[in-house]
């Protein structure tokens, strides 16, 4: 029997989680969390085989969770579970440690063949993550200037480019809105962009974000514009 655990800040996604993985005889969810901190907590009292880990909860990212884990629980397979496209975070939650990765729009019967994939010691890769991969391996792509974040910077980054505030990124990292920031001002320093609103536009551009809060383009640009003046 695999023991499965689950960390998701949604309860409705969480429930159905446990719907499709109880179709499944071989799995069997031991334990639920809903934040970064209470997974670790969670992962250290209870005795399980695989973290199925949503990729944006409160508390630590995605990121220091797997790293912590990795140390803390080696033997624990970890299966990240995100809405983002799979080039956006897959490649650092692999190097990070991450055992597999799934897009919360994979058809449910990919979930358990993953788990148990992971399960048995192996990365889990989709057809299209793989070729991804390959293709960027093959071709050295690391000229990007995203690429040349830190994980809590590209983190930061990528909810300033969802249009964020500085104090909703605060609460959700669980960090004070002056370290957010600062690492704001490090981000603009190493892209070479000049304000939140080019962040915004780089990160559209470049598909590392899906939307951004209604109005808040417009808005920006207009303040983009005057930073340019």
């Amino acid at each position: 029997m695999i023991r499965l655990l689950i960390a998701d800040d949604h309860q409705i996604l969480r429930e159905g989680l446990k719907h499709v993985v109880a179709q499944s005889r071989d799995i069997q969810v031991v334990g639920e969390a809903d934040d970064g901190d209470s997974a670790i907590e969670l992962c250290s009292k209870v005795d399980a085989d695989v973290l199925l880990l949503d990729v944006s909860m409160p508390g630590p990212g995605v990121l220091e969770i797997i790293k912590t884990l990795k140390q803390t629980r080696p033997k624990l397979g970890i299966l990240v579970l995100s809405v983002h496209p799979e080039r956006h975070y897959a490649r650092r939650v692999l190097i990070a440690g991450a055992d597999g990765y799934v897009t919360k729009n994979e058809s449910s019967e990919v979930l358990a063949p993953a788990i148990r994939h992971v399960y048995s010691g192996r990365k889990f890769l989709t057809q299209s993550l793989a070729q991804e991969l390959a293709v960027d391996l093959a071709r050295k792509r690391s000229g990007q200037v995203h690429e040349t974040l830190s994980d809590r910077e590209y983190q930061v980054f990528v909810q300033l480019g969802a249009g964020t505030s500085v104090d909703e990124i605060a609460t959700q990292l669980k960090l004070s809105p002056k370290t957010v920031r600062t690492y704001r001002s490090r981000i603009l320093e190493k892209t070479n962009l000049k304000s939140t609103a080019e962040i915004i536009f780089y990160a559209i551009d470049h598909g590392l974000v899906t939307h951004v809060g209604d109005g808040l383009i417009a808005a920006d640009a207009d303040r983009a514009h005057r930073d340019r003046s």
